[in-house]
C-alpha cells in the first residue's frame, strides 16, 4: 500500500523518552504478554512451510540458462500465476500489520486504503500502462523512463529506486525478526539471519521465477492462516451482529461502520475535504503513483509471456485484492473489541492521544491469534506471518537485482558484456542486497519511525514520478529536460509541504500532510513539466514509437490474438467487471 500509520514499528521499538530503561521494559513485558505456546505441530507446520519454499527454488534454478530467465522468468509465465503474485508480493509487513493496526484505529475506513488506494490503479495499470511496458520490450520501469527522457531521469529514478528496495527489505527483515522474537522468543539476530538466508536461497536459485512461484504458495497460506482468524474471531464475538454491536459501543463509536467520510483517516475535520483528500490524494495520486510505476509490481507482470497476460495479471490481482481487508482490517476490528489488552489501550488512547503504553494498534493481529487459534492452526498463522514477510522481502530484493544490474551496472558501468556475465551479476547482486537488508534490518532497531520515514519518502517520490511518466505517455511534446526538472520539482514541494506541517505551519492529522504533500507534488510536477517543455526542444516523433500513446501503432500496444480470446480473458471487460464490483462494495459496505 501507499500509505501506513506510523504505528507500524511501534509494537517492536516503543516511543519514549528514557530509551535505555523504559524501551527495555516495554518490550519485555509485549514479549511476556504475546508469547505464544507453540506446540511441537505448530513448529512442523513452520518447518513444512520451509521445506516447500526451497524446494520449489532448487525446481525452478533448473530453467535458469540466460539474464531474462532469472531476472523476468523468460517471459514466459501465465497470468494467473502472476496475478497471484503481483498480490501476494504486496502482502507483506506493511499490508498485514499495519491494515490489522488501521482496522483496530479506524474501523471501515481502512478500507479506502484497498478500494480507493489499490483497485482503480491497478486495474489502470492493466488497460492503459502495461500496454507500453510491455511492448516496449523494456526490462525494467526506469528502463522505460531513460527510454523516453534519457540517462538525468533515469540515473536517478533507479539510483533511488534500488536504495529503497534495501532498505525496505531491511524493514521486513526486522519486523519479522522482532515478531518471531516477541512470539516465540528466538533471538532477534538469529530470526533475521534464518529469514534472510531462506529469501536469498531461493532467489539466487531460481530468480524471479522462484520468488513468483513462492509467491503464489505464500497467498495461499497467508490466506489459509487468515481466514480462520477471521472466521473464529467473528465466530467468538457474536458474528457480524456482535461485530457491529460490540465497535458502536467501543471508543469512536459507530463513525467506525462507515467508510465514508473517513475524518479520523484523513486528518481533515471537514466531510467534503476528508472525502476530497481521500479520493485525490489516496486515490488519485499517491495510488495510481505507486500501483503504476512500482517495478516491484510491474515486474511480475513483465515475467508473463504476452501482452494480454501482461495486461490481465494485475487486473486478476484486483479480483482477491478487494477481498484482503475482509481477512485483514476485519481481524484488526475483532482484536480491539474482543481482546482486553487492545480494548484498554484504544479506551486509553482515545481519551488521551498521547497516551503511551507496551500496548500498540500493531498487536492488533497478533493478540487476536494468541486469543482465538488452538495449536495446529496457531502453527498455519506462524506461517501465514512469515510468509508475508518474506514475500515483501523477496519482491524487494528480486526487483533490486534487476534495477541493479540492467539499469545500474550495464548502462553506466560495464556495457556490451556477454549474458552470462550479467546473469552472474544479478546473483551477485542478491546476495549482495541480503547481506545489506541484514544491516539495514539492525539499523531500523534504532529508529521508531522507520516505516514511517519511509512511507513518507514514497509519497515524496512516486506522486511525481506518476505525474511524469503519465504527461510523458500522451503527450509526445513533452522534453526530456521537462521530465528532469518536473521531477525534482515535484519531490521538493512535497518536502516543503512536509516540512510545514512539522513546524506547525499548519497541522493536519492521521494522513492528511501526506495526501495534500502528494497533490502539491502532482501538481506541481505537471506545471512545471508543462513550462519546460515550452522553453526546451522535444525529441522526434520517430524515437517516441512504443513510447507515447498518439505515435505508438495499436499491432505495439495489444496482442495479435486478443481478439481470439474467450471473454474470461479479455483485459478490458475483465477490467470492467472489477471496476463494478468495487464501486458496489464502496456503496454498499461503506
Amino acid at each position: 500500500m501507499p500509505l501506513v500509520d506510523s504505528s507500524v514499528l511501534d509494537f517492536v521499538t516503543p516511543v519514549t523518552s528514557k530509551p535505555d530503561i523504559l524501551a527495555s521494559t516495554t518490550y519485555t513485558e509485549a514479549a511476556s504478554t504475546l508469547r505464544l505456546d507453540a506446540a511441537p505441530v505448530d513448529y512442523a507446520l513452520v518447518a513444512l512451510y520451509f521445506v516447500f519454499v526451497l524446494g520449489i527454488g532448487i525446481l525452478a534454478r533448473q530453467r535458469i540458462s540466460s539474464s531474462i530467465d532469472f531476472f523476468l522468468s523468460g517471459r514466459s509465465l501465465p497470468a494467473w500465476v502472476t496475478g497471484l503474485a503481483f498480490i501476494s508480493a504486496n502482502l507483506g509487513a506493511v499490508e498485514i500489520m499495519g491494515m490489522s493496526a488501521n482496522g483496530a484505529q479506524y474501523g471501515f475506513p481502512a478500507f479506502h486504503y484497498f478500494w480507493i488506494g489499490a483497485v482503480p490503479a491497478m486495474l489502470f495499470l492493466g488497460v492503459v500502462m502495461m500496454p507500453f511496458y510491455y511492448g516496449s520490450k523494456v526490462r525494467s520501469v526506469p528502463e522505460f523512463m531513460r527510454r523516453r527522457f534519457g540517462t538525468g531521469a533515469h540515473l536517478v529514478n533507479a539510483l533511488s529506486f534500488a536504495i529503497a528496495q534495501v532498505l525496505i527489505a531491511g524493514v521486513n527483515l526486522y519486523l519479522l525478526g522482532s515478531i518471531v522474537n516477541i512470539l516465540l522468543g528466538w533471538p532477534l539476530w538469529v530470526s533475521v539471519v534464518v529469514a534472510a538466508v531462506v529469501v536469498l536461497s531461493y532467489i539466487t536459485l531460481g530468480g524471479l521465477s522462484a520468488a513468483i512461484y513462492n509467491e503464489v504458495l505464500q497467498f495461499f497460506v497467508i490466506v489459509a492462516a487468515l481466514l480462520p482468524l477471521t472466521i473464529v474471531g467473528l465466530h467468538r464475538i457474536g458474528g457480524w451482529d456482535g461485530l457491529r454491536a460490540q465497535v458502536s459501543g467501543s471508543p469512536g463509536g459507530a463513525a467506525q461502520l462507515d467508510s465514508w467520510p473517513g475524518n479520523a483517516l484523513s486528518g481533515f475535520t471537514d466531510n467534503f475535504l476528508s472525502v476530497i483528500g481521500i479520493v485525490f490524494g489516496l486515490g488519485f495520486v499517491l495510488s495510481f503513483g505507486y500501483w503504476t510505476t512500482n517495478f516491484v509490481e510491474v515486474q511480475r507482470a513483465l515475467a508473463t509471456h504476452s501482452i494480454s497476460a501482461a495486461r490481465r495479471t494485475p487486473i486478476i490481482g484486483a479480483y482477491p485484492k478487494m477481498f484482503i481487508p475482509l481477512i485483514v482490517v476485519i481481524p484488526g476490528m475483532i482484536s480491539a473489541v474482543l481482546v482486553p489488552q487492545m480494548s484498554e489501550y484504544k479506551q486509553a488512547v482515545t481519551a488521551d492521544p498521547d497516551f503511551k503504553g507496551d500496548t500498540t494498534y500493531t498487536q492488533a493481529l497478533l493478540y487476536l491469534m494468541k486469543e482465538v487459534l488452538p495449536n495446529g492452526l496457531l502453527g498455519v498463522g506462524l506461517a501465514g506471518l512469515l510468509a508475508a514477510f518474506m514475500a515483501g522481502m523477496a519482491a524487494n530484493i528480486s526487483a533490486f537485482n534487476t534495477v541493479f544490474s540492467f539499469d545500474l551496472w550495464q548502462q553506466y558501468i560495464r556495457k556490451d558484456r556477454p549474458d552470462g556475465y550479467y546473469l552472474r551479476i544479478g546473483r551477485l547482486a542478491t546476495v549482495g542486497a541480503t547481506v545489506v537488508a541484514i544491516f539495514t534490518a539492525f539499523i531500523a532497531s534504532g529508529f521508531s519511525n522507520v516505516m514511517d520515514y519511509l512511507q513518507t519518502l514514497f509519497s515524496f517520490f512516486n506522486a511525481p514520478l506518476f505525474a511524469t511518466f503519465i504527461l510523458g505517455m500522451f503527450w509526445k511534446r513533452m522534453t526530456p529536460a521537462a521530465g528532469w526538472a518536473g521531477l525534482v520539482s515535484g519531490t521538493g514541494s512535497a518536502i516543503i509541504v512536509f516540512i510545514l506541517n512539522e513546524i506547525d505551519v499548519f497541522s493536519l492529522s492521521g494522513q492528511g500532510a501526506s495526501f495534500v504533500a502528494a497533490g502539491v507534488a502532482f501538481v506541481v510536477d505537471i506545471v512545471v513539466s508543462v513550462v519546460v517543455t515550452m522553453v526546451t526542444e522535444p525529441r522526434p516523433v520517430e524515437d517516441l514509437v512504443g513510447l507515447v500513446y498518439s505515435e505508438t501503432p495499436k499491432s505495439v500496444r495489444t496482442d495479435p490474438e486478443s481478439g481470439s480470446l474467450p471473454w474470461y480473458q479479455r483485459p478490458v471487460l475483465l477490467a470492467g467487471i472489477a471496476l463494478v464490483m468495487v464501486i458496489a462494495l464502496n456503496i454498499f459496505v461503506g
